[in-house]
């Protein structure tokens, strides 16, 4: 399946069936993040419910802290 993620094209196994399995991958897993996939924002609740397309786009906005 071919997912479009902030921009960058990214082929994932057919595994990664739901928003919450692409974050659970390492690279996304404890991040503090906001979701927003095809244009609509996604709440956390939902992660585990929303089932993943060929051709989605997803934006993860994570936070960093500084001072």
């Amino acid at each position: 399946m071919k997912l479009y993620i902030n921009g960058n094209e990214i082929e994932l196994d057919e595994a990664c069936a739901t928003l919450a399995d692409l974050l659970s991958r390492p690279e996304w897993k404890e991040r503090r993040m906001v979701v927003e996939l095809n244009g609509m924002i996604v709440g956390r609740d939902n992660y585990g419910t929303i089932p993943l397309a060929d051709g989605d786009r997803i934006e993860l906005v994570h936070f960093v802290g500084g001072g």
